[in-house]
């Protein structure tokens, strides 16, 4: 898909350099893919501590 941006020079060579992408279209959509991983990452985190076990961690290991 094309799209028109307009978007600073030294910036956008400077994530083309840092990325190692070899055009400037590679390196907006590895950028757009970090940013969106990143996203869903953050979702996940925020769920740390809300799952309940069904089970005791305690008698589980007594078990073994």
């Amino acid at each position: 898909m094309r799209t028109t941006l307009d978007l600073p020079q030294k910036l956008l060579e400077e994530a083309r350099k840092t990325s190692g992408a070899s055009s400037k279209t590679q390196a907006i959509i590895m950028a757009l893919q970090e940013m969106i991983q990143r996203k869903k990452s953050r979702g996940v985190l925020k769920l740390k501590g809300t799952l309940r076990q069904p089970f005791d961690y305690k008698t589980l290991r007594r078990k073994r």
